[in-house]
């Protein structure tokens, strides 16, 4: 492993940990989309920059990119207070537009200028290792690595000093203003960062793969904790386990290192939907066919509770008079058996002493419908507990 490779993937592991910081804020604020927008939308502050400084690497992009990522933000929360528009849909109305403009400027102005649309969607970073900071003759490592080194210095010691105000505002606005905080500052605070991470990573990796490098972590990890601290640091995990993997799968295939390090991404987001242990697809399946058969074995106790006659008892009834099928007739008398529910008798069904306790308080708690009350009777009779 060559010095180009190692750079290349410490420059996508930095701009990953950058992105997973302000990413964890948007999805749990539900505010995803937004770093989509902010992406596209600062194109006009870059070109714009450009134009005053004729220098990409002039500061002063950074500082226009990233106030218009917070003019983006603002236009799309003023068109979504009106209340005529939802916020996806402000969010659709404003970003296409910027973006258009900074399109419209690098054609009619920039068109003999390295500063076109490819490169900016998409970005490359194979060729990040190539754009050195010299200082003298001293060559100090790519010139990105120190950008998004920085943002990100700055975006932890932000975190490290208002956590607790960034914790508060996006979790309850309410409490926050109660305690001195204000949500409105907090909030565009994190949009500032989100702008400013946005624009650094901009020339190495392109705005598809800052998205997805701030969202996509923070999603997974949002699968699997409801720690914030752990979220964050779950999502870090996924976004340089992904960004080195992604690299690696490029240069299997010999092909785009952004599109691999998406992909792996995607990847990992989709194994994690699927088998997270508590909000996982199969998970939350298993729960549901769970409470399905718990419905069921409800319904079946009441039925026995209301019913002394013995056809109604019998065990054929299942499937005759409620309508049962087999299988779950059966699940549902195991079930019942297994927990001493039921006792049954030549084919005819019975209450125990425990099943009708049980009963009893199920009717009490549909008639109160106090949610610690059932709680309490699965805890006190072992319903899927064994």
């Amino acid at each position: 492993m060559n010095s180009a490779q190692i750079e290349i993937q410490l420059i996508a592991s930095v701009v990953a940990i950058a992105c997973a910081i302000p990413g964890t804020f948007l999805v749990l604020r539900k505010m995803a989309m937004i770093s989509d927008a902010i992406s596209h939308s600062i194109l006009p502050g870059i070109v714009i920059g450009f134009f005053i400084t004729h220098d990409l690497n002039s500061p002063l992009l950074i500082l226009l990119a990233a106030l218009t990522g917070i003019i983006t933000v603002i236009l799309v929360e003023y068109i979504q207070k009106t209340g005529l528009v939802k916020e996806d849909t402000a969010i659709g109305l404003v970003f296409p537009a910027l973006f258009s403009i900074g399109v419209i400027l690098i054609a009619k102005n920039a068109n003999d200028v390295h500063l076109d649309v490819d490169a900016v969607l998409l970005g490359e970073l194979a060729f990040a290792p190539f754009d050195r900071l010299l200082i003298g003759e001293t060559d100090l490592g790519p010139k990105s690595l120190w950008i998004i080194g920085t943002i990100l210095l700055i975006t932890v010691t932000l975190l490290i000093a208002f956590f607790k105000e960034l914790k508060v505002s996006t979790f309850d606005k309410g409490l926050a203003a109660s305690l001195g905080f204000s949500p409105a500052i907090i909030h565009y605070g994190l949009m500032s960062v989100a702008s400013v991470t946005t624009v650094g990573a901009f020339d190495a990796v392109g705005a598809i793969l800052v998205v997805a490098l701030m969202i996509a972590p923070a999603a997974t990890a949002y699968l699997l904790t409801t720690d914030l601290k752990k979220m964050l640091l779950l999502a870090i995990g996924f976004g340089v386990f992904g960004a080195i993997s992604g690299y690696w799968f490029a240069h299997w295939l010999d092909a785009s290192i952004s599109g691999s390090i998406t992909t792996m991404l995607g990847l990992l987001f989709l194994v994690v939907y699927l088998f997270a242990p508590n909000k996982g697809l199969i998970s939350v399946m298993y729960r549901e066919k769970q409470q399905r058969i718990e419905v069921s074995l409800l319904t079946f106790l009441l039925h026995l509770k209301n019913h002394d006659e013995i056809e109604e008892r019998h065990v054929n009834h299942l499937n005759e008079h409620i309508n049962w099928r087999k299988v779950r007739s059966k699940v549902v008398l195991d079930l019942a058996l297994k927990n001493n529910m039921i006792h049954i008798d030549t084919n005819i069904v019975s209450l125990t002493e425990k099943g009708n306790k049980f009963t009893s308080q199920a009717i009490d708690y549909i008639i109160t419908n106090e949610d610690a009350q059932i709680e309490h009777m699965k805890d006190d009779f072992f319903l899927f507990r064994g």
